[in-house]
């Protein structure tokens, strides 16, 4: 199983995650939000081959840690991930947009200079201006959209940027979002978990819990999860090979 946005370090005991993980065979991304975390968070997993760390600087908080951004360029060459990074035009957040898009500007000028990363992106009520900024910013890497809650326009336009699309559980329960996922090409699309700020019925979702987006893919594509299973494995493949 692949979950390729998990917030490892954000749960309560994540030594015991990161065990569960290696045991079941897992690929996971561990993403951080703040460049500050970065080293704590490859700490917890460096010693295991499956699990791979992206520096990130989270939108939500951009405004509060826009002076972290020399760390982010301290630590970029040491991971080819990169995560969670990006915009949110939500209520609270929208004010803020100024240090966003100057944060992302940076971050997206880091990543081209340091010959192009993969990218975890958070776009939530900001697809089309994250994708604007992608435009100009060609050699910043491979764009990979978590949870992906723009409409129908938006989703075009960065299926034809060449961008990449996270699935999770907690996604999957919304029917609009079904609509959105059978539109995505079966060879862009992986899975995520993003726990533990995801949940289902009130639970925390675990990396492994991306077995439920399996099955709801399978669904989606009317086949076997087994064969959902192939198609995500090779679309991992595909997606680390451009590195």
């Amino acid at each position: 199983m692949i979950d390729f946005h998990a917030h490892i370090d954000l749960h309560p005991e994540p030594s015991e995650v990161v065990k569960e993980i290696e045991r079941r065979k897992m690929y996971v991304l561990s993403v951080t939000t703040t460049p500050s975390a970065w080293t704590g968070t490859y700490s917890i997993a460096k010693h295991y081959s499956r699990i791979k760390t992206a520096l990130g600087l989270h939108p939500q908080i951009a405004h509060e840690r826009i002076s972290e951004l020399p760390l982010f360029d301290t630590f970029i060459n040491e991971t080819d991930y990169i995560g969670e990074v990006g915009l949110d035009g939500s209520p609270e957040f929208v004010k803020y947009k100024k240090s966003q898009l100057a944060v992302l500007k940076h971050i997206l000028k880091s990543c081209g200079n340091s010959g192009g990363k993969i990218i975890s992106l958070h776009s939530r009520r900001a697809a089309s201006d994250v994708i604007d900024i992608l435009d100009k910013y060609p050699d910043a890497g491979v764009p990979v959209f978590h949870w992906f809650t723009g409409g129908k326009g938006e989703l075009k336009r960065a299926i034809q940027r060449n961008a990449w699309f996270s699935v999770g559980p907690a996604m999957l329960n919304s029917k609009r979002s079904i609509e959105m996922v059978e539109y995505i090409p079966k060879d862009r699309i992986l899975t995520e978990s993003d726990g533990p700020f995801a949940k289902i019925s009130g639970k925390p979702l675990m990396p492994w819990d991306v077995e439920l987006a399996v099955v709801g893919l399978s669904r989606i594509w009317d086949m076997a999860p087994s064969e959902a299973n192939e198609v995500l494995f090779s679309n991992f493949r595909t997606l680390i090979a451009s590195k």
